[in-house]
């Protein structure tokens, strides 16, 4: 993946060295999404619940001399012409359709980070978008654990997960996140977890798409081999897969992303097709 020289986008936010908020706050769309997006790589549901709940961070956020490494520097720089990518992509398909694409922003953190509306978000819940401030938020230590937990290689593979939440924020443009959270009090969990994969897949979708676009519309370069990094990463974090690592077996009732091969199925899907409309994965029988 050829990315140096390409445009930086100038809308990541870097808060390293920041600390502090509000224990998460769960009601409301804002805490549903850090927790349902922040067990996107793999953590266990009740453990994530449980230090959330415990977490006994202050109220006030603190500033601190955060000393950065070389591989942080260029992971950050990777990360602003990533975004940038996104928004090239986005921008072109939204004006096609007569509209204007809102640009996301993209907050780099460290440990724990105050969000407007969706509570402190941890490490720990992995890289997430919030809807109540339309920001993505990752931790940079994500990439290790990204190669070295997950197995997922290669450049494209943390390109993939930033666009793959930049797919949350396509959604929540749309209205799909309202719509979809407005289900939640009307259904059961078993019910509810298939609408969550069917989001989840169809933010993989997206990220294909953006990667279907991305050498058209940008300066980035990408070969197949880097497709095949960002699908061996979706397969990574299927919740059969993940579940599978952590308990020896899997149980599909409690999906809410989808297995390894429907990670990969519809992430390949957009990129083949590079066509937004073809990603309906609420309208896929298969899925319900």
């Amino acid at each position: 993946m050829k990315w140096q020289g390409a445009r930086r986008s100038g809308n990541v936010e870097d808060k390293r060295g920041m600390s502090g908020g509000k224990k998460l706050a769960f009601g409301g769309i804002g805490g549903i999404i850090v927790l349902i997006i922040g067990f996107l790589m793999g953590g266990d549901p009740m453990q994530l619940l449980n230090q959330a709940q415990q977490s006994g961070l202050g109220s006030t956020a603190t500033q601190g001399e955060y000393v950065s490494s070389p591989e942080e520097d260029n992971l950050l720089a990777f990360t602003d012409v990533v975004l940038a990518s996104t928004e090239d992509v986005w921008s072109s398909i939204f004006k096609q359709s007569g509209k204007n694409y809102p640009i996301p922003k993209l907050t780099v953190y460290n440990g724990a980070i105050e969000t407007a509306g969706c509570g402190t978000g941890q490490a720990h819940f992995g890289p997430f978008y919030c809807p109540g401030d339309q920001k993505i938020y990752l931790d940079l230590s994500f990439n290790k654990e990204l190669t070295q937990k997950y197995g997922a290689k290669g450049e494209f593979a943390l390109a993939y997960v930033i666009a793959h939440e930049v797919g949350h924020h396509i959604q929540n443009v749309l209205g799909v996140l309202d719509q979809t959270n407005a289900l939640r009090a009307k259904m059961s969990e078993r019910e509810y977890n298939k609408v969550s994969v069917m989001t989840e897949l169809q933010a993989d979708f997206y990220a294909g798409v953006w990667a279907h676009h991305l050498q058209k519309q940008t300066k980035i370069e990408i070969t197949y081999d880097d497709i095949l990094d960002g699908m061996r990463a979706a397969a990574a974090v299927g919740d059969d897969h993940l579940q599978e690592q952590a308990y020896g077996k899997s149980n599909p009732e409690s999906f809410t992303h989808g297995t390894s091969e429907q990670r990969v199925y519809w992430f390949k899907k957009g990129y083949e097709t590079g066509d937004v409309n073809a990603g309906n994965t609420f309208g896929d029988r298969s899925l319900q």
